[in-house]
């Protein structure tokens, strides 16, 4: 393709590729905030615990074992499961998103470097799909375990946590791992191609390449995907020309422009601050001080010594003429 046609392209897609980013990070924190508000605390259930002597001793009584600290846990989860039900799908349908921002990223990439692999487009088609509905089946199914938990008979801990680990949430659960790492790899894969034909600056670049490696289970620094939510904003924002720093040329030529270093940024304030000095600074590299005007001449002072000499050579004239 000409750059024409690559500009030509991009200016058709590209504004849905900026919203569909935005979207991924509206919908991905909107789901981290209400999956969190339906959990309770960690130490809610403190006061129900039962240990092992308590257990041991309740038995040996013929005295039923009471309900431990696990079991109080499932049954405030299921006792209000919508919140964190409709957060489960809200996140997985941000994940989903994230596809088709990243798709437009990837194919403006390769325009400018033609020797870039597809199999990153594969990767993010198999991540984005796999890690979104394998968390939303994962963490729906677990819900509605718990929901069923709250009306069972068996309220012990073990019951417990059969009904927070059906098989379903189980499969889920592996469905999500492991295309994290299809869509881990694809993401840090697409930024850092993009930084190098100048699509991104190179924060932009290198924190695309953070997100990718942060996705759990790679590098688990961002379990709920806040790193991720910050950085799709960005790139929203960048996509629909938005971004206050600019956008970098290549998006205006069509060809690979990579962003200038620090060192070469310097480099080009300091020629300009040179153009606009006069001739006679520009050599200096700095400022001339102002010449002072010169100094008036001082009288010349007599000579001692000469002075001496004369006043003894007009005595010897006297005593001659005497």
């Amino acid at each position: 393709m000409t750059p024409e046609e690559v500009l030509a392209w991009e200016a058709e897609h590209r504004q849905r590729a900026g919203y569909a980013a935005l979207a991924a990070s509206v919908l991905t924190i909107t789901g981290v905030v209400l999956t969190t508000l339906g959990q309770p605390g960690a130490s809610e259930f403190d006061n129900k615990i039962v240990t092992v002597v308590d257990a041991m001793g309740r038995a040996a009584a013929g005295q039923p074992i009471p309900p431990g600290r696990f079991s109080a846990f499932a049954v405030d989860v299921g006792q209000h499961p919508t919140a964190p039900i409709l957060g489960a799908v809200l996140y997985g349908l941000g994940s989903l998103t994230i596809f088709f921002a990243m798709a437009f990223l990837f194919r403006a990439t390769r325009a400018r470097r033609p020797g870039m692999p597809q199999l990153a487009l594969v990767l993010l088609a198999i991540g984005a799909v796999g890690f979104g509905l394998g968390r939303a089946v994962a963490e729906v199914s677990r819900y509605v375990g718990a929901h069923d938990f709250v009306d069972a008979a068996d309220k012990t801990n073990s019951a417990a946590a059969d009904a927070l680990s059906p098989p379903a949430s189980v499969v889920g659960q592996l469905i999500w791992e492991t295309s994290a790492l299809a869509l881990g790899f694809a993401i840090a894969m697409i930024s850092l191609n993009a930084m190098r034909v100048g699509l991104l600056s190179r924060f932009m670049g290198v924190l695309g390449v953070i997100v990718g490696v942060a996705v759990p289970p790679i590098l688990p620094i961002d379990q709920q995907g806040i790193i991720r939510v910050f950085w799709l904003a960005a790139l929203g924002i960048l996509l629909l020309g938005r971004l206050p720093s600019g956008t970098g040329k290549a998006w205006v030529t069509g060809q690979a422009e990579p962003w200038p270093t620090q060192q070469q940024l310097r480099e080009q304030r300091e020629a300009a601050r040179a153009e606009r000095e006069p001739p006679t600074q520009r050599s200096s590299g700095r400022s001339a001080p102002p010449t002072p005007p010169p100094a008036a001449p001082s009288p010349r002072r007599a000579d001692p010594a000469a002075a001496g000499e004369h006043s003894a050579s007009k005595k010897k004239k006297r005593k001659r003429r005497s």
